[in-house]
């Protein structure tokens, strides 16, 4: 599967009412240095993919060429709920935590989404990958 195709996949997992950050997407997919190749990804989104749902780290909409996909965006997503303070959206309150009742918990690294983040090594992190069905 292509890095392209993962990010897709991970991104199609974000619920309603709920945003990501770039980082974040790349460190689910095991790439935590790859922010901006999840940039690149959500620009040319395949049908289904939320890529509303995809902030920057302080929860803002990312600038873009044209100010018409960013209003896109923020109207999409007040529409599912998520509120807007001085231009960001709450990430305490809207941010995705991952999927399963242990995601969270079990894998924090993987969902921070910060620079410093590491997939974790070994069977538990590939357990973490199949759970997103990132591999087989």
């Amino acid at each position: 599967m292509t890095l392209r195709a993962a990010i897709h996949r991970v991104v199609r997992r974000i619920p309603r009412g709920r945003v990501a950050t770039y980082g974040q997407i790349a460190a689910v997919v095991g790439r935590p240095t790859a922010a901006r190749a999840v940039g690149q990804a959500m620009r040319d989104c395949p049908p289904g993919v939320p890529w509303h749902r995809v902030v920057n780290a302080r929860g803002g909409i990312s600038p873009r060429v044209r100010m018409s996909g960013m209003l896109t965006q923020r109207l999409l997503l007040a529409e599912e709920g998520v509120r807007f303070r001085a231009g960001r959206a709450s990430l305490r309150n809207h941010q995705w935590k991952g999927e399963g009742r242990h995601a969270a918990r079990a894998e924090p690294q993987l969902l921070r989404g910060d620079a410093l983040a590491r997939p974790p090594a070994g069977a538990r992190g590939r357990a973490a990958r199949l759970r997103l069905g990132l591999v087989r």
